[in-house]
């Protein structure tokens, strides 16, 4: 059995605790040194040159869609503009999840667009349901709906237990972005 032949098992990262989607990209990382091609499009994140980004531009089978506005959206007062972000990011997901192109597919901050209501959840099962049959799927993201945990086949948990942020330390360029 080749590689890719036993692929289309559906991953959630989740929790409040950090690391999901660098648990995502640590898979890329053994994707790719297996020869196989990865996307990952993120939700509600814009080309700041964060690292995962730049490096995409160096990686031959490597695909990273940033789909967001520059500033972080806040989930008690979302704009047209966020709303518009992420219909357009999930129509990129479709449309390349389904080009048949990519053996892992990462949908970054997938749960967390669901979540506070960017994207349907039912509009998510429907395209995960679609996909080609042998695409592994990543979600990641802060509280992923029961709906996704019930058909995915893996679901982990980041759990916050300390941040260097408790103690005024913020995001560092290589580490958190």
């Amino acid at each position: 059995m080749s590689v890719k032949e036993g692929l289309g098992l559906i991953h959630v990262y989740t929790g409040n605790g950090k690391g999901k989607t660098t648990a995502s990209l640590g898979l890329t990382m053994r994707a790719l040194g297996n020869g196989l091609s990865v996307a990952m499009v993120q939700f509600m994140k814009h080309d700041q040159g964060s690292g995962e980004y730049v490096m995409s531009k160096k990686l031959e089978n490597f695909t990273l869609i940033p789909c967001g506005l520059p500033e972080l959206v806040d989930p008690k007062n979302i704009s047209d503009a966020e709303r518009a972000a992420a219909a357009e990011a999930l129509v990129k997901v479709k449309e390349l999840l389904y080009s048949g192109e990519y053996d892992l597919f990462i949908i970054d901050e997938a749960n967390g667009a669901m979540s506070w209501g960017l994207i349907s959840v039912d509009n998510m099962i429907s395209i995960l349901n679609g996909r080609p049959k042998n695409t592994e799927v990543v979600l990641t993201g802060r509280n992923a709906p029961s709906e996704i945990i019930e058909i995915a086949d893996y679901v982990t948990e980041m759990r916050f237990v300390k941040h260097p942020f408790d103690k005024g330390i913020g995001s560092r360029k290589g580490i958190e972005s």
